[in-house]
């Protein structure tokens, strides 16, 4: 708990201290180091590891932060995100912020999609993340990221394994999904 309070009030102080302008040049010589998993311009190429091109800088920030507090756990994130300044993590947000997101694919199955589209609709996913699901202020992108990845997080949330930031609002939506809702919510996400 301690950890969980921590990030918050380190989260809410970076957030009020960006009123110093981020450096994208800076973000984008930290962020080398995030392309080993995360992909060049921030498209991932590994499976169930998210994209970060076009998330929404305060979406990168707030995230960075609660992995460094130990709010949100990953064995591969937890070493690099330890190093993280304050700087370096509004830097990162700037610069993840200011690439061009992934453009969902050919959609290879369009019933499975339209199936997706009714069950974001049911859930009223676009009421915070967007009419378009692009995201808003610290809310994520979810248009065009990686459809094994989106299945992982939401089973995370569903579980109540994954923490940090919307974790109440996103087990609420998730639990209810099936298995099957989860696949289709995925593939019409994936391919926005």
């Amino acid at each position: 708990m301690r950890h969980a309070s921590f990030g918050v009030l380190s989260a809410a102080m970076l957030l009020a201290s960006s009123a110093q302008a981020a450096d994208v040049a800076a973000g984008k010589a930290k962020a080398e180091i995030c392309a080993g998993c995360h992909g060049d311009n921030g498209i991932s190429q590994t499976e169930n590891i998210p994209s970060l091109a076009g998330q929404l800088d305060q979406f990168i920030q707030w995230q960075l932060v609660y992995f460094r507090a130990g709010a949100r756990k990953n064995e591969q994130m937890q070493p690099i995100v330890e190093q993280l300044n304050n700087d370096d993590i509004r830097n990162l947000g700037a610069y993840f912020a200011s690439l061009t997101p992934f453009k969902g694919g050919k959609d290879d199955n369009p019933d499975l999609s339209e199936k997706g589209k009714q069950a974001a609709a049911g859930r009223r996913c676009a009421s915070c993340h967007g009419d378009g699901f692009a995201g808003t202020k610290a809310v994520a992108r979810i248009a065009g990221q990686r459809e094994e990845y989106l299945v992982k997080a939401l089973h995370d949330y569903k579980s109540g394994q994954r923490s940090g930031g919307a974790q109440a609002a996103m087990a609420d939506v998730a639990y209810p999904l099936s298995d099957e809702e989860i696949t289709a919510l995925a593939h019409y996400l994936a391919h926005l």
